[in-house]
């Protein structure tokens, strides 16, 4: 068996495509075909369901495929740590990140760049459910997402930051020169707001569940861009995270309100598969993200935002850190 059969096998169920997969790996598709067929001839069990077109794995395909990505994680994981030795990290670090903590992605990629020149950086924006599939497949070195997700399963747990949230909304409208603001006030004006299907929403709607009310916004997005892309016409409001300062910051005719509950937001944080070894490339992004201190990078950044509108609001205080320790 060697080990380019492996990488075949995994391009054709990434791909699901003959010809897609043998783009992917450079080769020719009789070439990939082939290779496919002579796996299943070694290994002694069909891999693949073949009628006119790639119609999927076999369960003993899938238990293969389960093995690919593993034997190629560890020849990875055996590169990095050669590459140690040699005098620097090489290869390429792959992220996933839900798409409400990509705006804070940048805050550690652009750190461990510096300092790891020769890495490249391959991030994502994924689901949590996709988060823990690839981790588990060993498609993903490393994620962020909401560390209390309950699809997460056999994962290490780094926390960064908990999520604060804020009403972005026009200079003029009735709840812009409050000092805070609850979620039951902020129910009743015209909203723009994520889509339900994402996380960051359903948190959401909890909130407002738990002080009666409920929303209907009038614009739905799934993409933060898209959220800020409507505030720019200065009609609508919306409920944000601190995190998403960093990139989008406030629009100048709008203004940024702390919402009195929770004090504490759900937290967000790197996450890694429980195994051993732990790879090289994660561990590295781990070291940068202990000493950049993303929690102290966005809480300044947010009272930066506040201190016009009067931060001091002890509704607004929010003295825990979270403990930068691995959690298993």
């Amino acid at each position: 068996m060697l080990l380019r059969q492996l990488e075949y096998l995994v391009a054709l169920a990434r791909e699901r495509h003959f010809a897609r997969a043998a783009d992917a790996c450079f080769v020719s598709q009789p070439s990939l075909s082939a290779a496919i067929r002579k796996l299943e001839h070694e290994l002694g069990v069909p891999i693949v369901r073949r009628g006119r077109r790639f119609e999927g794995l076999t369960p003993e395909g899938e238990r293969v495929l389960l093995w690919a990505h593993r034997i190629l994680a560890e020849r990875d994981a055996l590169h990095h740590e050669l590459s140690v030795m040699r005098g620097g990290l090489t290869g390429t670090l792959r992220l996933g990140a839900i798409p409400t903590a990509l705006t804070a992605a940048s805050l550690l990629t652009t750190p461990f760049c510096e300092q790891h020149p020769l890495v490249r950086v391959s991030l994502e924006s994924l689901s949590s459910r996709d988060i823990t599939r690839r981790l588990t497949s060993f498609e993903l070195d490393i994620a962020l997402t909401y560390l209390d997700d309950e699809s997460l399963r056999q994962v290490r747990r780094t926390p960064l930051y908990e999520e604060r949230y804020l009403l972005l909304t026009p200079h003029d409208s009735a709840l812009a020169e409050h000092r805070s603001v609850r979620w039951a006030e902020v129910a009743g004006l015209p909203l723009c707001l994520l889509s339900q299907q994402m996380r960051n929403r359903r948190i959401m709607d909890e909130y407002f569940a738990a002080e009666g009310a409920s929303v209907t916004p009038a614009i739905e997005t799934d993409t933060v861009a898209g959220l800020y892309t409507h505030m720019a016409a200065g009609r609508w409001s919306s409920v944000i995270s601190h995190a998403w300062l960093h990139m989008f910051g406030v629009p100048e005719t709008m203004r940024v309100v702390p919402l009195v509950h929770p004090a504490h937001g759900p937290r967000v944080g790197l996450v890694i598969a429980d195994r051993s070894p732990e790879p090289v490339l994660a561990k590295a992004l781990l070291e940068v993200a202990r000493q950049v201190s993303l929690r102290e990078v966005l809480d300044g950044l947010l009272g930066t935002y506040l201190a016009p509108a009067g931060a001091s609001d002890p509704r607004a205080s929010d003295p825990r850190a979270p403990d930068p320790r691995p959690e298993r």
